[in-house]
């Protein structure tokens, strides 16, 4: 199988196209606006065939189709904002697609967009194949056997400060920073803010920390794919609490009005903290899921999921589901065709091996509601 990784150079694309070089079937290439036709050498030895694309660019639709990919996968985010060209112009090349994107409105109305397109090409069009709502839905679906009614999802994630960090993912964290979005609350639709709603979260691993309210599209799909739960939610856990500080005080001063463009200081704010605040945390990253309801026992109670990313292997996590979908693809396990999001397409215990492969570890936890 031929996979054309577009970003394939960036933070997640160079961990999808280490980690697919080394299977004997697949034939990887790394798409990239900055690079050139070449090889490039990864940090484990290997090489990929490198490929000079722009998805801005005007002949992009006729350069992806001219490379013949059997299946394209898209990271070059933020996705916030884009369109579906990329997804539309895999399908036109008769390509499966994948993508990472976390942006909500991006993977909520994707298959509204594209399952057009993807049926008529006979391929199969997946987006959100990442932390959320790829591996997110696949703990709840796992936890929800144990319940008979589920009342709430909570998911959090806490990254390790010297983890490296994309710019593209800071881009996406700081452009909803301060806005409104619609989270289902009480059983209705409420509004919440991005990065404000501090909240204090316990891991099994690395302890507390504070979380702040992001928008993901889990807060979009849950509802429907979980019928009768009454809150979803969503944090992010930063490390360092003068960061959770500064950036809600950011977002506070958007909400009321101030103009502040930091996603456009991604880069800067990124090369900052490498420099200045990264010597005060730590590589271990962590993630939770917790999910409360009525027990199959006829009991309240609620589960949590814990899982610790040691070593500063975190951004491995984002990459999983979208490379556990690529080898199916290529095993040829997923006959359907069309354009979904992420869901019910990986079953938890799916990703042990993966978490094994970076020493990650995990545990359900019981606790009470």
């Amino acid at each position: 199988m031929r996979v054309i990784v577009i970003g394939g150079l960036g933070n997640f694309g160079l961990r999808i196209c280490r980690r697919l070089s080394s299977e004997p079937d697949i034939e990887v290439i790394a798409a990239s606006r900055r690079s050139h036709s070449g090889l490039h050498t990864l940090s484990d030895g290997q090489q990929v065939a490198t490929l000079p694309l722009d998805i801005r660019a005007a002949d992009f639709e006729q350069r992806l189709a001219g490379a013949k990919p059997d299946l394209v996968i898209h990271c070059a985010g933020p996705f916030q904002g884009q369109d579906y060209r990329v997804a539309k112009a895999a399908c036109a090349a008769g390509a499966h697609y994948l993508d990472l994107a976390d942006g909500r409105a991006f993977v909520a109305e994707f298959a509204a967009n594209v399952d057009a397109e993807a049926k008529a090409a006979g391929v199969l069009a997946i987006s959100g194949a990442s932390s959320v709502p790829g591996l997110s839905s696949a703990v709840v679906d796992q936890l929800a056997q144990s319940f008979t009614r589920i009342d709430s999802i909570q998911t959090v994630i806490a990254p390790g400060q010297q983890a490296v960090r994309g710019v593209a993912t800071i881009q996406a964290v700081f452009g909803y920073a301060g806005l409104g979005f619609e989270r289902w609350n009480g059983g209705a639709w409420t509004r919440q803010f991005g990065w404000q709603n501090l909240r204090r979260f316990h891991f099994e691993s690395i302890g507390k920390r504070w979380g702040a309210a992001c928008d993901v599209p889990d807060l979009a799909l849950f509802p429907e794919r979980y019928p009768g739960v009454r809150d979803v939610a969503f944090h992010a856990a930063l490390e360092l609490p003068v960061q959770h500080v500064a950036l809600w005080f950011a977002a506070a001063l958007r909400r009321l009005g101030v103009p502040l463009p930091i996603s456009r200081y991604a880069a800067q704010l990124d090369a900052f903290s490498s420099r200045f605040l990264d010597r005060f945390g730590s590589p271990t990253g962590a993630m939770q899921v917790r999910v409360q309801g009525l027990r199959s026992n006829g009991q309240p109670g609620a589960l949590t999921w814990h899982l610790s990313a040691p070593g500063g292997d975190g951004p491995e996590i984002p990459c999983m589901a979208a490379l556990l979908i690529a080898l199916k693809l290529a095993k040829k396990q997923l006959p359907q065709t069309g354009a979904f999001a992420c869901l019910g397409f990986l079953q938890l215990d799916e990703f042990t091996a993966e978490f094994e492969r970076w020493g990650f570890t995990t545990a359900i936890i019981e606790d009470t509601p």
